[in-house]
């Protein structure tokens, strides 16, 4: 059995795929280390035929007009949201666009992870959401062509106490937004893990939401909750607002309760989940402590290669 199972059965554990006993491994047992073990290098034919494969064929999926500013949010911490933000982005630069990464997380792993120092940063979000700077005054290019950042810096945790009094404090972003969307094709907004008016300002400022969901028994814990959020963000300060987009993450194809997790997602979204999965891989895992995409630092790995599929099927390519 492998430790996949939950150990606590919390007591409004929901029937059917989701339920404990359906939470097992399929074929032979495997322990958490051998399931969390796997060849991260693809061999080297099978990664470049899918990453120089071109992307010009269009996927079915309903594709809103550029420019696309893209909130990444969720409840949760630790579920792959940063991952998401930075990966998608970099391979959505490497499609050709022009892409920005605005790290609206105090934590700033979103900065780090693209290679930025949030100590020697001279400008920041901060400046532009209590002080008023121009967001392009913040924004810094990536070691991606076509990838940019809205960095984080030390002091942009203190703007989520500062912006409570603030006049139009759940504005502040989406006004910074309007002098700079139309200077880039994709906009990732990455939100921090709760909701805040840090969140709020991300939620105001976007037109789409972004949501990853754990492949794992609690995935849609909190998940009604930001659903609940995000409307009432739409009902009463940003009517564009919609969930257009459900990315499946840390995925293991060799557990049942994987498997349950897409079914009962599936069934609950619909067209909305992307049908690439990112699979949980230990190069996802190293690449932000080298400041790098997935797509600069293990470009032939098994994560490289799905977020390379999950930019093309977000931008509405093959």
């Amino acid at each position: 059995m492998s430790d996949d199972t939950p150990r606590d059965n919390p007591i409004d554990t929901p029937p059917g795929p989701l339920s404990p006993e359906n939470a097992v491994t399929t074929g032979s047992s495997a322990s958490e280390e051998e399931l969390d073990t796997d060849p991260d290098e693809l061999p080297d034919h099978v990664a470049a035929q899918v990453l120089s494969a071109p992307a010009t064929t269009p996927t079915g999926r309903r594709v809103p007009p550029l420019p696309r500013l893209i909130a990444v949010a969720s409840q949760k911490g630790g579920v792959g949201k940063t991952t998401t933000s930075i990966n998608l982005a970099a391979f959505l630069a490497e499609l050709g666009h022009r892409v920005l990464v605005v790290d609206l997380d105090p934590q700033g792993n979103a900065t780090t992870g693209l290679g930025f120092d949030r100590q020697s940063l001279e400008h920041d979000l901060y400046e532009v959401l209590m002080h008023d700077a121009p967001l392009m005054d913040v924004v810094r290019p990536t070691s991606v062509e076509g990838l940019f950042c809205a960095p984080s810096g030390t002091h942009l945790k203190d703007a989520e106490l500062e912006l409570v009094p603030a006049i139009g404090g759940e504005m502040r972003l989406r006004t910074a937004m309007a002098q700079a969307e139309n200077e880039f094709d994709y906009v990732l907004i990455d939100c921090p893990p709760s909701f805040s008016l840090l969140t709020k300002n991300g939620l105001v400022a976007a037109k789409e939401v972004l949501i990853p969901v754990q492949c794992e028994y609690y995935a849609l814990e909190g998940l009604v909750q930001l659903l609940d959020h995000v409307d009432e963000v739409r009902r009463y300060m940003n009517p564009a607002l919609q969930v257009t987009t459900i990315v499946l993450v840390m995925y293991d194809g060799r557990t049942q309760l994987a498997q349950a997790v897409v079914e009962d997602v599936i069934q609950h979204f619909g067209d909305k989940v992307c049908r690439n999965k990112i699979p949980r891989t230990v190069k996802l895992a190293e690449a932000p402590s080298f400041g790098e995409p997935i797509s600069v630092f293990a470009p032939s790995s098994r994560g490289a290669v799905a977020y390379k599929e999950l930019a093309r099927e977000v931008s509405g390519v093959a």
